[in-house]
């Protein structure tokens, strides 16, 4: 008997403690929000080559954030959402999807990343998960904006 709980509390030590990964790439769309704009800007922007940027974060308990990396590029909209509100503050992903934006434009010298495209990376471990964002896209600087 003592060896069969010794067996399952080691099988139910092992299920808590191991892991699963996700890895997730995303297919940038463009949302259909009819807009009236009067006196729009009109901005002439260089492409230039492609960029990547990579950034981490730990998360405890599904929104305690912590490491990683601490700048993030602000303004930032995935998936045509807004600006995130609220409902930002609970996506673990968009703060890592920030920051890999962040290092991407200051590493390229950039103003802008043209056809952002993100890839994350999730290793989930029940109670902990690190999140791993990669950006890709092209260097675009702001020429002019009339």
């Amino acid at each position: 008997m003592s060896k069969m709980v010794h067996l399952v509390t080691i099988a139910l030590a092992v299920a808590l403690l191991s892991g699963c990964m996700t890895i997730n790439q995303n297919q940038p769309s463009a949302p259909l929000n009819p807009v009236l704009a009067t006196n729009a800007l009109k901005a002439d922007i260089a492409v230039g080559e492609k960029i990547s940027a990579k950034s981490s974060m730990n998360i405890l308990f599904g929104f305690i954030k912590f490491g990683g990396d601490n700048k993030f590029a602000d303004g930032v909209s995935y998936s045509g959402a807004g600006d995130g509100g609220f409902a930002g503050l609970l996506d673990p992903t968009s703060a890592v999807k920030s920051a890999a934006a962040y290092n991407a434009v200051k590493s390229a010298n950039a103003d802008i990343i043209v056809h952002p495209s993100y890839v994350l990376e999730v290793n989930d471990y029940f109670f902990f998960k690190k999140v791993t964002a990669t950006v890709t896209g092209y260097k675009g600087t702001i020429k002019s904006i009339q």
